[in-house]
């Protein structure tokens, strides 16, 4: 039974049903969804971790593939994101006492002067789909914002995104600016207009081109201390 709970949870975040009331994917209306099922398995006796590491993380790691292969778009990611989001609230007490423990901390944020949210949004809710507290810090987030973070949380991977050919130009001193107060904190960096080359030429350690490029990365970056 309990097997049968996680698989549906499963389905629910792979295809983006997010409660009883959401209508989408056509297929599954009218029927229990993500919110539902992750409270049902809990009273169950299915374990935080096996929800987390079963349900959601496997479900948004093949999320993300299909989205690398071109299979879903953004749409369709967000709905599975937003379905993982509403799971992970069910999980969020069990994170607080010490239950379930989280690979790390990651502090994202959209570079000053740039309003863009959504792919910072997504990479957000996959990253934390994928076990890690994340630190959101919105978008037009000033130098002096993320370094006070880095200093609050010395551990933690930051990811810096933009949207604009116009403002990825404002990362390199917010890079430079982590890097003088934390030398060793790891910083990746995505967005539309840049490239891997762009990336290290202004002293990022990473870049992600999508939100999976950019989980493969923290991954990597986690088994290098584990």
């Amino acid at each position: 039974m309990n097997s049968h709970l996680i698989d549906k949870l499963f389905e629910c975040i792979e295809y983006g049903k997010i409660n009883f009331a959401s209508p989408y994917p056509p297929n599954m209306k009218g029927l229990p969804g993500a919110d539902e099922i992750t409270k049902e398995a809990l009273e169950a006796g299915v374990t935080p971790n096996e929800i987390l590491n079963r349900s959601l993380i496997a479900a948004m790691d093949k999320v993300g593939k299909k989205f690398s292969e071109k299979k879903i778009f953004v749409p369709q990611m967000l709905l599975s994101a937003k379905a993982m989001s509403i799971s992970m609230n069910h999980l969020k007490p069990y994170f607080a006492d010490g239950t379930v423990k989280r690979k790390g901390k990651f502090i994202i944020g959209t570079v000053f002067g740039d309003l863009h949210d959504i792919g910072k949004n997504l990479v957000s809710m996959m990253v934390e789909g994928a076990g890690w507290e994340v630190i959101d810090l919105g978008v037009d987030v000033k130098t002096e914002t993320f370094v006070e973070k880095v200093v609050e949380n010395p551990d933690a991977f930051i990811g810096i995104s933009a949207l604009l050919s116009t403002t990825m130009t404002n990362i390199q001193p917010v890079i430079e600016a982590i890097k003088s107060v934390s030398p060793n904190t790891k910083i990746i960096v995505g967005g539309a207009p840049l490239t891997a080359d762009f990336a290290a030429s202004i002293g990022a350690d990473g870049y992600g081109k999508d939100p999976g490029e950019g989980i493969v990365w923290l991954e990597q970056q986690f088994q290098s201390i584990n």
